[in-house]
């Protein structure tokens, strides 16, 4: 079997980097550095380690922390804008903090929140904050996600982004068992041009992307 990109499925990726449990392949194509999927956890041990994460709309370090993607994104949202936090996990917070601040929200989770009804949808905007880098179909997901904006809505992500190999051979973020694919400034860009969208970057592990 052909090994081949989950983000843009070209084939024939070259090894990146190895480490004693995993193997990283690069695609030539998009950029992005991916964990081969016969290396992924199975769905019972994935949802065994997100089942660990303790995260609440009351911690308020956590909002900070998604505060690096809150805030320049409901700076551009027109009044009364509807969204979608996909991935929201086992204790939604950034729609907590989109809905406070007056704007409508649905969420999604495969394993918390798995309303299907919700992805048929049209959003103003949709995030996905420390999703993108569990995903072993990025290509597939970040594609039905654009499908469900608005012209004109925007899709912030946010994941810590790959700068170089030595960075990485050392990158505490590869060392989590659901971290299987890594995107960096060029991969968003290259993925952005494909999908028709603007990308900027408001912060080193933020993007926000605007449909036309």
């Amino acid at each position: 079997m052909m090994r081949r990109c989950p983000l843009c499925n070209a084939p024939k990726p070259a090894l990146y980097h190895q480490d004693r449990r995993r193997d990283y392949y690069q695609c030539a194509t998009c950029d992005l550095v991916f964990v081969p999927a016969e290396q992924h956890l199975d769905v019972r041990q994935e949802k065994a380690e997100y089942d660990q994460h303790q995260n609440s709309p009351h911690d308020t370090g956590y909002r900070r922390f998604l505060g690096r993607l809150f805030a320049p994104l409901v700076a551009k949202l027109p009044k009364g804008a509807r969204g979608l936090d996909f991935g929201c996990g086992p204790g939604p917070t950034l729609s907590v903090m989109f809905e406070e601040s007056g704007f409508p929200m649905a969420v999604y989770d495969v394993f918390y929140a798995a309303d299907a009804e919700v992805l048929t949808r049209q959003y103003d905007f949709i995030t996905a904050t420390e999703v993108v880098e569990h995903l072993s179909a990025p290509g597939e997901v970040l594609g039905q996600l654009v499908e469900n904006l608005v012209p004109g809505g925007y899709l912030g992500l946010m994941t810590k982004r790959v700068s170089t190999l030595e960075a990485f051979a050392r990158w505490h973020y590869i060392n989590d068992p659901t971290h299987v694919c890594f995107f960096s400034e060029a991969t968003f860009r290259w993925w952005a041009e494909k999908q028709g969208l603007v990308v900027e970057f408001p912060g080193k592990d933020t993007a926000i992307f605007t449909k036309h």
